[in-house]
């Protein structure tokens, strides 16, 4: 399975924007309500607007002495200092400018300003220019302090640096429990069902649909699964139908032993039903073994050609078939790399089961193509072949399609197909012309 690090990635890229978020909310938003505290309120921007536009008026209605006195009641009215000045930041009223008010003048600011105290708790001085002609004048005055922004209260810096921040790593602390605690507790709740033998629960898992390293932990639990299942199951098979078929040939050995049978038939009665049983069982280890164990084989190139002259010189003295019922279609070209005698074995077998169901005068051929880094196989007979339905089916320990004894125990194509699967092959029956086809796929040398 090929490694991921997917979650790595996920976890790194979650630190960095929850970092990027968290300094961008106490630097950039953070500063941005505290400047904001210290602005004017927009009704009081236009109150004092309106200030200027009432000393605009008494300066055109009533010149210097119409400003006085208009300055002067607007600084009883406010507590506050004011003065109305021209373009030359001289006094538009009959009081002349002190040099302490002029230097009021030098921290002047405009009404979209920010509005905070200055040195020994002073507040600020506001200049406003005349709405109809700027240019004329302006009115200065000290802000009055109903009207100075309360600026950052501490609950205000609570919630920025406090609230928010904190509120945010909540957030990084679910996501994290999603993505990592949850699909835990998971998989330990199926490692659980695992220990306690409920194989059913490991499958099916959504974490197993996650594209990684969770996911491909789920997976092998999910496959992990799937083995011990299969495992049980042929147990169970293997049990069930040796228990069944060694009854046979014991029935028929105590028969045997009772009988009156002359001692040359007696001996051959046993001898043959002696081979049956050692050949059950060596038949069934062979399966528990490639089933179980799955043992790495030594792979070499082997010469189909070969493989098959030998096999059918050893077919023709089992079955008395003559060598020219046995076609082989392959040429030196056609070499594999595979073990040997797993390979050997597994062609025996679909061999010996070609032609335990071949007719009279039938023919058996191996023919093939190379494709890639492959080679295709194939093994037809002319027997009676196999329904589409059972094609699959063929390949289960112990199976006999037709439910009745025969010769042979239904363990040579779940053999033959084990020893092909070990070897990185492939092993399917199909539909022929005139009967069954076995397709082998196997690597090129």
């Amino acid at each position: 399975m090929r490694r991921r690090h997917s979650l790595l990635w996920k976890l790194a890229l979650l630190q960095i924007g929850f970092c990027l978020l968290l300094v961008w909310l106490i630097w950039f938003w953070g500063l941005e309500v505290e400047r904001s505290t210290y602005f004017l309120d927009k009704t009081d921007q236009h109150h004092l607007a309106r200030y200027a536009q009432q000393a605009e008026r008494a300066w055109e209605q009533g010149g210097n002495a119409g400003v006085e006195q208009w300055r002067q009641a607007l600084a009883r009215q406010e507590h506050t200092w004011v003065a109305v000045l021209g373009d030359h930041l001289h006094s538009l009223g009959t009081q002349p400018l002190t040099p302490l008010e002029y230097s009021h003048l030098t921290f002047m600011r405009k009404l979209d300003w920010p509005m905070s105290r200055r040195l020994q708790d002073e507040l600020p001085f506001v200049s406003i220019d005349f709405p109809t002609h700027p240019q004329t004048g302006r009115l200065v005055m000290q802000l009055p302090e109903r009207l100075l922004p309360k600026g950052l209260t501490p609950w205000t810096h609570l919630f920025t640096h406090g609230v928010v921040p904190a509120l945010l790593a909540l957030g990084l602390g679910l996501l994290l429990y999603r993505h990592l605690v949850v699909p835990l507790t998971d998989l330990r709740e199926r490692a659980n069902a695992l220990r306690a033998d409920d194989l059913d629960s490991v499958m099916h898992s959504d974490v197993a649909r996650r594209q990684d390293e969770l996911g491909e932990l789920a997976q092998a639990f999910e496959h992990m699964a799937a083995r011990l299942r299969q495992s049980l199951k042929q147990q169970r098979q293997l049990l069930r139908t040796l228990s069944h078929e060694i009854r046979t040939p014991l029935a028929r050995l105590r028969i045997a032993s009772e009988s009156q049978l002359p001692v040359e038939d007696l001996q051959e009665r046993l001898a043959r039903e002696i081979d049956d049983m050692q050949r059950l069982i060596e038949d069934s280890l062979d399966l528990a073994w490639l089933d179980t164990e799955r043992p790495q084989l030594t792979r070499e190139p082997v010469l189909m050609l070969s493989v098959w002259e030998a096999l059918v010189a050893d077919a023709c003295f089992e079955s008395g078939w003559g060598s020219s019922r046995f076609v082989c279609d392959l040429g030196v070209d056609c070499e594999v790399q595979v073990h040997l005698n797993s390979l050997a074995q597994a062609l025996e077998n679909l061999l010996r089961n070609a032609i335990r169901h071949s007719p009279e005068a039938a023919v058996i051929r191996l023919s093939g193509y190379r494709d890639g880094d492959y080679w295709q196989l194939r093994l037809e007979d002319q027997g009676p072949g196999v329904p589409e339905t059972e094609l699959e089916r063929i390949f289960d320990p112990f199976l006999r399609l037709d439910g009745t004894p025969g010769k042979g125990f239904g363990l040579g194509l779940s053999i033959a197909r084990r020893a092909i699967e070990l070897q990185d092959g492939k092993l399917w029956a199909s539909r022929g012309q005139a009967g069954l086809v076995m397709n082998l796929r196997l690597p090129a040398a």
